[in-house]
C-alpha cells in the first residue's frame, strides 16, 4: 500500500502521488490536498462530483483503457445530442400548427408514438432522430460511447434516459457545458479515450477547434419550427408538415455504415500487430478522400471577388473529399461549380459535356459520404438585376 509522507520527511519511492483528489482529499491515500500545490489536474465531474485527476493519472487511464478496448475490438465515439441525436423545443415555442404532438399518445401518429417526448419538468418536448435507436445499439458494438453537450447537466441526463433507458451505452460518460475546460469550445481532455482512437459526431464544426480531424460533421436535424427558426430557415419544419427523415436512408443510417467502415478499415488484420500505433483520424481521412477522388474541380461565381480561391470553405471541402481543385479551365476538369449558367466558365462546361452543378452538389456529398448524382444539383441563369 502507498503512503504519503509527512511534512518535512525525506522523499521515499513509496511517497503517494496523488493521482486524484476528491473533495480536496487524495482518493488513493486519504490525505487532505491543497489544490493550489501546483500540480496540475483536470476536473471529471461527470464521473464523480468534484474528481480532478493529475495529468500523468489521466495518461495512465487512457493508456490502460486504450489497450483493454483494443482487446475488444473497439473504439471511442462521441456523441453530440441537440441536431445531431435529436431535436428538442420549449413548450412555449410550439406553434399552432405543431399543437397535435400535444395530444394524447395514443392519438399520435404511430411514428412518434416512441420518439417524442414531453418533458413537463423541464417545460421541453424532445423528438428523438429517426433511426437513432438502432444506431445506438449498433454502434455500442464497435464503440465505448459518450454524451458530450453544450447544454446543462440536467438537460444532459434527461436525454440520455430517452436515448439510453436502461443505462446500458452510456453509464456515467455523459459531458455537458460545465464539464468543458474551455468557454464554448469541446474538449477531448475531458475524455478518458485516446485521442488517436476518438470519433466525433456533432452538426458544429466551430466548437471542436483542436479535434476537427475526429470530427464527422453530422447534417442539422431540424424537427420542430423553433430549431428551424434558430438558424434562420424561413421554411416549414418536418413537424408542421407531419414528416420526418427516413429512416432507412437518413443521416444517422448513413453515419453508422460509415462508422462501421471505419472499424473494419482501422481492425484490418493486416494491422493486428500494430493496434496501438494506429490512428483512427487516418483512417477517416482516407475514406473521405474516396468520394470525389476522381473529380476535378473548378469555380465559377461561388467565392466572393477578389478571395483566396483555396481559403474557402467549399474548396477546403471539395479537397478534403479527395478532390483535385482549380481556378484554371483544362481538358482534366471534370466539374464546374457555380451558382450563375450564364458565366464563361459555366457556358464552357456546357460546351465541352462537363458537368455544371451548384456548390450544394459537394455539401451534399459531404453529408452522405457518397458522391451524389449531378443531374440533382442544376444551375439556373442568374436574374438580371
Amino acid at each position: 500500500m502507498l503512503h504519503c509522507s509527512g511534512a518535512g520527511s525525506s522523499p521515499k519511492k513509496n511517497v503517494c502521488p496523488h493521482p486524484g483528489i476528491i473533495g480536496g482529499m487524495c482518493i488513493r491515500c486519504g490525505q487532505i490536498i491543497d489544490d493550489e500545490s501546483g500540480v496540475s489536474r483536470v476536473a471529471f465531474g461527470y464521473i464523480h462530483k468534484n474528481l480532478r485527476l493529475a495529468n500523468d493519472e489521466v495518461a495512465r487511464l487512457r493508456d490502460k483503457d486504450f489497450k483493454n478496448l483494443l482487446r475488444h475490438k473497439k473504439l471511442y465515439l462521441v456523441l453530440d445530442l441537440d441536431h445531431t441525436l435529436l431535436n428538442s423545443t420549449r413548450l412555449a415555442d410550439v406553434t399552432i400548427e405543431e399543437r397535435y404532438l400535444e395530444g394524447q399518445r395514443d392519438t399520435l401518429p404511430d411514428t412518434l408514438k416512441n420518439s417524442l417526448f414531453r418533458l413537463e419538468m423541464i417545460h421541453m418536448m424532445t423528438k428523438l432522430r429517426p433511426f437513432v435507436n438502432t444506431f445506438l445499439k449498433e454502434a455500442s458494438n464497435l464503440f465505448e460511447m459518450y454524451i458530450y453537450t453544450m447544454g446543462e447537466r440536467a438537460y444532459a441526463l434527461e436525454m440520455a434516459k430517452l436515448l439510453d433507458p436502461g443505462g446500458v451505452y452510456f453509464h456515467s460518460r455523459v459531458i455537458a457545458q460545465g464539464d468543458c475546460t474551455q468557454k464554448y469550445q469541446k474538449g477531448l481532455d475531458i475524455v478518458l479515450g485516446q485521442e488517436s482512437a476518438v470519433l466525433i459526431l456533432d452538426d458544429t464544426e466551430a466548437v471542436w477547434g483542436k479535434h476537427k480531424e475526429n470530427l464527422i460533421l453530422m447534417e442539422r436535424y431540424h424537427f420542430f419550427a423553433s430549431s428551424c427558426r434558430q438558424f434562420g430557415f424561413n421554411c416549414t419544419s418536418l413537424s408542421e408538415l407531419r414528416n420526418d427523415e427516413s429512416e432507412t436512408e437518413g443521416a444517422l443510417a448513413t453515419v453508422l455504415k460509415i462508422l462501421q467502415q471505419i472499424h473494419s478499415l482501422f481492425f484490418d488484420p493486416e494491422h493486428v500487430d500494430n493496434l496501438e500505433q494506429r490512428d483512427v483520424r487516418q483512417v477517416l481521412k482516407s475514406v473521405r478522400k474516396e468520394i470525389l477522388k476522381d473529380c476535378k474541380v473548378v469555380f465559377s461565381r461561388v467565392f466572393p471577388t477578389n478571395s483566396q480561391a483555396e481559403d474557402q470553405h467549399i474548396w477546403k471541402i471539395a479537397e478534403k473529399l479527395g478532390a483535385t481543385c482549380s481556378t484554371e479551365l483544362d481538358p482534366q476538369v471534370t466539374h464546374v461549380v457555380s451558382m450563375d449558367a450564364g458565366t464563361d466558365k459555366s457556358r464552357w462546361a456546357m460546351q465541352e459535356k462537363k458537368f455544371l452543378v451548384h456548390p450544394r452538389w459537394i455539401e451534399a456529398s459531404n453529408y452522405l459520404w457518397k458522391k451524389q448524382p449531378e443531374e440533382k444539383f442544376p444551375v439556373s441563369q442568374a436574374k438580371d438585376k
